[in-house]
């Protein structure tokens, strides 16, 4: 087989790749569960390659869509979904909330820690972002945190975590940033 030949039947392959994969994220937002779920495990079972569709399906309308697509990133396991976990903590639906919070949990500290310290920093008046950072913390913080994300915790579990928290957040983060 020529080298362009192979270079065509790999493209062509990508696309059909693609493609399949834009179709399995699409079906995650069907009315059928079970069709939902089998979407998802398939997209789970890609080795990776679905990340950064289903990292742009967290943003989707349907909060089905949205539901699905934090629990394949959850199961995959990809520390590159990271930053868009967080912002999901944001959702509207506590559903979604909570499984970005159970996948940034299981993606664990180093993966974890960069993101949330830079939203909380900026976006600390958010209280669910707050909720969900003080569970991920929370529940990270069995295995041990860094000495400048424990002060984060603190300022989460205070009156006011409005007001320490972002300060505290940005310290955190710059130093995990630089270390």
């Amino acid at each position: 087989m020529s080298l362009t030949m192979h270079l065509f039947e790999h493209n062509q392959n990508q696309t059909v790749h693609s493609e399949g994969i834009a179709s399995l994220v699409n079906r995650l937002g069907d009315d059928d569960g079970l069709l939902r779920r089998k979407a998802r495990e398939t997209l789970v079972n890609l080795d990776g390659s679905a990340v950064p569709s289903l990292i742009m399906a967290l943003s989707n309308p349907s909060r089905d869509v949205r539901w699905e697509a934090a629990k394949a990133l959850g199961a995959i396991g990809d520390p590159s979904a990271a930053p868009a976990l967080v912002e999901a903590l944001e959702d509207e639906r506590f559903g979604v909330r909570w499984l970005a919070a159970e996948a940034l949990i299981a993606l664990g500290a180093e993966a974890t820690l960069p993101p949330l310290m830079h939203a909380l920093s900026e976006s600390a008046d958010s209280v669910w972002l707050r909720h969900g950072g003080h569970h991920v913390l929370r529940t990270l913080a069995r295995n041990g945190l860094p000495k400048t994300v424990q002060p984060v915790l603190a300022a989460l579990e205070d009156v006011e975590p409005a007001v320490e928290c972002p300060a505290l957040a940005l310290r955190a983060w710059e130093s995990l940033r630089f270390s």
